[in-house]
Order: structure tokens, then C-alpha cells, then sequence
């Protein structure tokens, strides 16, 4: 028996061994989310929605359930330095803002090293576009739209809400964007010294372009911006400097920091087996429900 045992346990470690291997952390991280049911009262109502000019794709998530009338629609951006990640990875956090009652949209972006700054930005803009003529076909309300995303993914929240005429451009009146959370977000990092914001940046030439501090503006939509003093690879600074250039301008703004919680921490918070690490998704749809008429 206790050969039996040890044996089953050494096969578990195996299997986990594999999956850890040949799955990427946040994609790991959803299906530890589903399997603690974080997929409950939540559906994948489309899946690879194609997009834009260049192939992008996108997933829409909503509750199982939902109320009479259209939903407040959040469009989340996910992070990887703008080199790596995809959508479907991220079914966690779609899934955890669908529960809270949001429509949810996660697109993909083109990334490094095939693209460089501003590609993956005007996917995003695109993305936006099509949620702004689309969405409504998916019970989402085109009119109540906020942004959201992690890391590289809040730097691409934060700058398309911020700059009005990129989205204008496109023919997106930015008045339909009622708010944006960024989690650990780079909103003020130049001149660049990692590797991926160099490769990301370094060939623009106007590097001020790149940054979303440069794009404040006294009338922005409300920010939150999410930060920790454990994280290591995009320092509270970001946030702290974004925050001060937006409240003297007028713009409404909040920082909330979580402390001890390191980069990965903070968006890990949002899944289900994680959520007791801080109150990331509380905050986060308490944030935003106050701002899109909920």
C-alpha cells in the first residue's frame, strides 16, 4: 500500500512536471481557475473574432445569466513585455470580470520581434473600433466602455485612454470610455533600459511618443492605477508619476498600492485559487461599476 502511494505521488509530480513544461504560467493559471470555478456563471460566447487589418483575433466573454438590457463592457489587454502572451491564456481574468457582471473582450496584438512601437498599439485602436461597432451584437452597450489590463497590457490601456486623438482617428469618440484600470503598468520608463522596452521602443524616434505620462490631459476618463512596492520589474514610480501629472492637470485619478505583492502577484489576484493575496478584482469592479452607471 505504501509502495502504491508513493508511486501515485511521484506520478502527480510527473504530470504537473509535464504540464509546467509545455504550459505557459498564465495559461496554467486559468485552468487552475476553472478547476477551482472561477468559470462558474461565466461563457465564452466567441472565440477568435477576427479583427483589424493585420489577422488580430478576439474572445468575448459573458455571464451565463445575464440581466435584461446591455452590459458595461470592459476590453482587457494582457501583458508580456510586447513579446509574448495570447488571449485565451487570460480566460481567468475574463472570466472574473464577467462574474462581476462586465461584458469582457480580450484581444490579441501583433508583438516583438515581428513588430516594433506603434504596431501593437494600433492594434489595440482597432480592436477598440471594432467593440465600438460590434459589440452590441453581443448584448455589450457601446456607449459604456472601459479599458483594462497588466503590465505591458496596462501601458496599452492606459495610452489609448489617454490619447483621445489616436482613438479619434479611427473613428472612435472617446467619449464612450468611462474609465481604465492598469495593473502594474509602465506609464513613465524613459529613457529605457530592459530589453524588452528597448526592442519595443528604441527604433521610434520621437521616444516621448511612447509614453503615456506625455498623453495627460485634464479631461480623461477616470484612472486606477494599481501598483506594488514588491514589484520589481515596473517600480511604483510609474503610477506615482502618472497620478501627480494627472491631478495637476484636474484629471480624476487613484493609485491603489498592494504592498508586498510582487508584478505577477497582482494580476494572479484576479483568478479564483489567488484572489486572498489582495483585493485586485474587488477594487477593480468596485472602481469601475461606480464609473459606467452601475
Amino acid at each position: 500500500m505504501k509502495r502504491a502511494i508513493g508511486f501515485g505521488a511521484f506520478g502527480l509530480v510527473a504530470v504537473i512536471g509535464a504540464v509546467l513544461a509545455f504550459t505557459s504560467p498564465p495559461r496554467l493559471l486559468s485552468l487552475l481557475d476553472r478547476a477551482a470555478g472561477g468559470g462558474d456563471g461565466a461563457r465564452l460566447v466567441a472565440e477568435g473574432v477576427p479583427f483589424g487589418s493585420h489577422g488580430q483575433s478576439l474572445d468575448i466573454w459573458a455571464p451565463e445569466n445575464p440581466p435584461a438590457g446591455q452590459l458595461p463592457v470592459v476590453i482587457f489587454w494582457y501583458g508580456g513585455g510586447w513579446a509574448k502572451g495570447d488571449r485565451t491564456s487570460y480566460a481567468f481574468a475574463g472570466r472574473a470580470l464577467t462574474r462581476a457582471g462586465f461584458l469582457v473582450v480580450i484581444p490579441d496584438y501583433r508583438k516583438v520581434p515581428q513588430v516594433r512601437f506603434p504596431a501593437f498599439l494600433d492594434d489595440g485602436v482597432e480592436a477598440v473600433a471594432w467593440v465600438a461597432e460590434n459589440i452590441a451584437q453581443h448584448g455589450g452597450d457601446p456607449e459604456r466602455l472601459a479599458f483594462m489590463g497588466h503590465s505591458a497590457g496596462a501601458w496599452e490601456a492606459v495610452m489609448l485612454a489617454l490619447d483621445a486623438k489616436r482613438l479619434s482617428a479611427a473613428g472612435v469618440d472617446p467619449e464612450i470610455v468611462k474609465a481604465a484600470v492598469g495593473l502594474s503598468g509602465p506609464y513613465d520608463f524613459y529613457p529605457f533600459t530592459s530589453e524588452r522596452a528597448i526592442a519595443a521602443f528604441s527604433e521610434w524616434p520621437r521616444p516621448a511618443e511612447t509614453q503615456p505620462i506625455a498623453y495627460a490631459r485634464a479631461d480623461a476618463p477616470p484612472l486606477l492605477l494599481v501598483t506594488s512596492e514588491g514589484d520589481e520589474t515596473v517600480r511604483p514610480k510609474n503610477a506615482n508619476n502618472l497620478a501627480a501629472a494627472l491631478r495637476e492637470l484636474g484629471a480624476p485619478v487613484e493609485v491603489k498600492n498592494y504592498g508586498s505583492l510582487d508584478h505577477e502577484e497582482v494580476v494572479m489576484a484576479l483568478s479564483k485559487p489567488f484572489r486572498d493575496k489582495g483585493p485586485v478584482l474587488a477594487d477593480s469592479v468596485a472602481f469601475l461599476k461606480a464609473r459606467m452607471g452601475e
